[in-house]
């Protein structure tokens, strides 16, 4: 589906690539408009790289781009993942891509509007083929359609950039990136157990029917008539958060809890009021043992300014109260909604430090092209954002649930999650990790998050 609404790379575009290659490269970079193209060059030294084959399509809300592969290998240059690079944007590439000519290096294929294209969501603006809530969906994406969801297509570019950089500038040092695992834990539902009758009624009858099991009808009773009391030993939720907690802490890893502060749909957001007293000796607790309270903007607050004013300004409070402090306040958006760029705009204004939302809920992967932390760019109003974004590599319901991609507990689902892993720290950029504390269902969740934290070898 071909929409045509134009972003074109501008003046503030080429600002903001420069703080994209600072944060990657380290270095002070001039961007310029030439006549057939860009010119790179490092603040302080001579010469340029110059890229004079740009793409129209990545200024294009479009994912029927053409697509090509391009061979590092044979050309004498390094790709981290071997095989044919994938080339979006254009049907075929010129050989050689790379020449030295006259003292300068000149690029035949468009890495900086790949860039912009890629991580400003261009693709995505404006779009109305989405899923039943309202998102845009992996199997409608450029990169899915293509087969390269799973390589951070950005990175790999910019790692051949940084080859060009250093044969250009001989002797240059650029800046070394250690690869992290970065946990978080959308917490939609913190406690199944509320002690009420009703509740203990609806979950018993799940019990039965579903799950089939009389110790968890048993436990479900017996944990009601603790949380009246107090305990929540027995409630799974509330366990799904000591569980995370305890085996990041294992790990020499802090954790992000995200909440929802303002229920904004009775149905699929959290009822429990962060006022309960619960909530607030849990938010004490989470922050005691040193990890991290974020925001988890209910369900309908995506593209609703009030709605995210009032839920932004209701944490604010609560960690105020608490005396909760924290130097950065970030989040997830709740299932995964994102509106390109209207939901990032909500969050710039509302002064929130970083995003990490952008992972399609139906596939795991490098929706962004990036394993690494980047300043967000609105191409609407061709303006940069304060915000940063976190791109969510992973959410563990993409790979397991049926609804999804289905794989459920089996080797090959484990197998592709440490895969990704694994490429994000070929990369040197961050493995996000999302688990939600009410997926611990079972023994084999517990071990695929023991697993992937490296506590515990596979199978």
């Amino acid at each position: 589906m071909s929409f045509l609404l134009s972003y074109p790379i501008t003046d503030a575009v080429l600002r903001w690539l420069e703080v994209i290659l600072e944060e990657r490269f380290g270095h002070k970079w001039h961007l310029s408009f030439m006549a057939d193209g860009l010119c790179l060059q490092l603040v302080g030294a001579e010469g340029a790289i110059l890229f004079e084959s740009l793409c129209n399509g990545f200024t294009q809300s479009d994912s029927d781009l053409p697509f090509s592969h391009w061979d590092a290998e044979h050309e004498g240059w390094t790709s981290l993942f071997g095989g044919g690079m994938p080339a979006p944007g254009v049907p075929e590439l010129p050989m050689p891509l790379i020449e030295n000519r006259s003292g300068d290096y000149i690029i035949q294929y468009d890495i900086l509007g790949l860039t912009y294209w890629m991580l400003s969501r261009v693709e995505e603006i404006a779009r109305t083929d989405l899923d039943d809530h309202e998102r845009f969906p992996a199997i409608s994406s450029h990169a899915y359609k293509y087969g390269y969801l799973d390589r951070p297509v950005v990175d790999e570019w910019l790692h051949v950039l940084g080859q060009v950089i250093r044969r250009q500038w001989v002797g240059i040092e650029l800046k070394q990136h250690n690869s992290k695992t970065l946990v978080s834990c959308d917490v939609d539902s913190p406690f199944a157990l509320d002690g009420s009758f009703s509740r203990m009624v609806r979950r018993s009858m799940g019990d039965l029917l579903m799950r089939r099991s009389i110790s968890a009808l048993a436990k479900t009773v017996v944990g009601t008539w603790l949380s009246r009391h107090g305990n929540h030993s027995l409630d799974p939720y509330r366990q799904g958060i000591e569980f995370i907690m305890e085996t990041s802490e294992r790990a020499g890893c802090a954790v992000a809890f995200y909440f929802i502060p303002e229920n904004t749909d009775s149905r699929l957001d959290n009822g429990v009021s962060l006022d309960d007293p619960r909530m607030r000796a849990l938010l004490q607790e989470i922050h005691a043992r040193g990890h991290e309270i974020g925001i988890h903007p209910g369900y309908h607050s995506y593209k609703h300014p009030e709605t995210m004013l009032r839920s932004v300004q209701t944490l604010r409070q609560v960690l105020d109260e608490e005396g909760i402090e924290q130097p950065l306040l970030g989040g997830r958006q709740h299932f995964l909604r994102w509106e390109t760029p209207t939901t990032a705009r909500l969050w710039d204004e509302n002064d929130l430090n970083y995003d990490t939302t952008l992972s399609y809920a139906d596939r795991p992967g490098f929706r962004c092209g990036t394993c690494f932390e980047y300043p967000m760019f609105d191409a609407v109003e061709q303006r940069a954002l304060k915000l940063r974004q976190r791109p969510l590599i992973l959410m563990e319901c993409s790979v397991i649930a049926k609804r999804y991609l289905g794989l459920g507990y089996s080797d090959k689902a484990l197998w592709l999650m440490l895969e990704y892993r694994e490429r994000c720290r070929q990369m040197g950029g961050n493995f996000t990790l999302l688990w939600h504390n009410s997926h611990f269902g079972n023994e084999e969740d517990k071990r695929f998050y023991e697993v992937l934290l490296g506590g515990y070898k596979a199978k």
